[in-house]
């Protein structure tokens, strides 16, 4: 288990700004195609029972999805994040975050559409890093002493 520090101990929803959780709102209601993708993953703990929220103010920041167990933001970004000062703003956003415990993973929109798996499992890895979670049963590794059968053969006992 993970050792908490300072400022998740002092995380307290009531010191969100109220009209950045407005605006986080307005948000959750205008999802771009690549966020809706992304939130069927994540939501109602769908990704191996972590719980994410979407569009969740921190600090003077909207994170676009973040689990708070694994202090995780991961955000989605479209050609409006592609100009030099849209790239700056992001990296000292993202340094600001990272400060304050907060791992963020960035992906390219049209990135998701085309490594939909790549993006699952680096989302995967840096979770069990961070927080990690029992395998479910059904995603476990056979043990060593049986192996699969091959298809119209029987398993060995």
């Amino acid at each position: 288990m993970r050792l908490q520090t300072a400022d998740e101990l002092n995380y307290v929803r009531s010191m969100m700004p109220t009209r950045l959780t407005r605006v986080a709102r307005l948000l959750r209601t205008k999802d771009t195609w690549a966020e809706k993708l992304l939130w069927s993953w994540l939501r109602d703990r769908r990704f191996s029972e972590y719980k994410f929220r979407r569009q969740h103010p921190f600090g003077p920041h909207v994170l676009d999805f973040f689990c708070l167990e694994a202090w995780l933001d991961l955000e989605l970004d479209g050609f409006q994040h592609g100009t030099p000062e849209q790239q700056a703003k992001d990296a000292e956003r993202d340094a600001l975050l990272e400060a304050r415990g907060i791992k963020v993973l960035r992906f390219w929109n049209s990135r998701l559409r085309r490594e939909k798996g790549t993006i699952r499992d680096t989302i995967w890895r840096t979770l069990q890093e961070r927080a990690p979670h029992q395998l479910p049963g059904y995603c476990r590794p056979m043990s060593e002493g049986k192996q699969s059968a091959t298809p119209g053969e029987a398993p060995s006992s």
